[in-house]
């Protein structure tokens, strides 16, 4: 099943590593269609992080450096989960900016951009996909479920042995006091 996801995450990764390229390299492209989502995340960023640029070219840049990066990691078979998390998370933005049917007047426009909108929803269930992918070993929740089992497993036992104890305990102690009894009775 190696080949199947290490092809699949290339596939997946490619639009990504071309796309978060050509944000970075021209932002200037990108910046007319982003304008909508950057002037609404734009107060957000200032309030958050008031270091941060905010201006539109900025934040194309950004975003693109962002599916580069994502890209290249889940490419190259490196924190895929979460590289694919955040690829997925970057995509949206994208989608919306980019691709507004709703919007279009023209039927030719519309379906064009409702094409490319599906589209990206198809890679966003992908990269979902490839973000709760554990290649076959156990997941966060099985691990957590197993281990609590195991510890309330080992907490019976270690009740278990200390009852034993117990019980041995007032065994040998009740043993003792009828062997010291019977020691004193005995003439010396």
């Amino acid at each position: 099943m190696r080949p199947v996801r290490t092809t699949a995450r290339a596939l997946l990764s490619g639009i990504f590593i071309v796309s978060g390229a050509r944000a970075v390299a021209s932002p200037a492209q990108y910046a007319d269609r982003a304008k909508t989502v950057t002037d609404r995340v734009a107060p957000m960023i200032e309030r958050a992080a008031p270091r941060l640029p905010t201006d539109t070219e900025s934040l194309v840049r950004l975003h693109g450096a962002t599916q580069l990066t994502g890209g290249l990691l889940l490419a190259t078979g490196r924190l895929t989960r979460p590289a694919a998390a955040v690829l997925a998370a970057s995509l949206v933005p994208t989608t919306v900016a980019g691709h507004p049917f709703w919007s279009a007047t023209e039927p030719t426009e519309r379906q064009l951009h409702q094409v490319h909108f599906l589209k990206n929803l198809g890679l966003l269930g992908g990269l979902l996909l490839a973000a709760a992918d554990t290649e076959g070993r156990p997941g966060l929740r099985w691990r957590t479920s197993r281990a609590i089992r195991q510890s309330r497993r080992s907490v019976r036992r270690s009740r278990r042995s200390v009852r034993r104890a117990v019980h041995s305990a007032r065994r040998d102690a009740r043993i003792a006091v009828r062997s010291a009894a019977t020691a004193r009775r005995l003439p010396g």
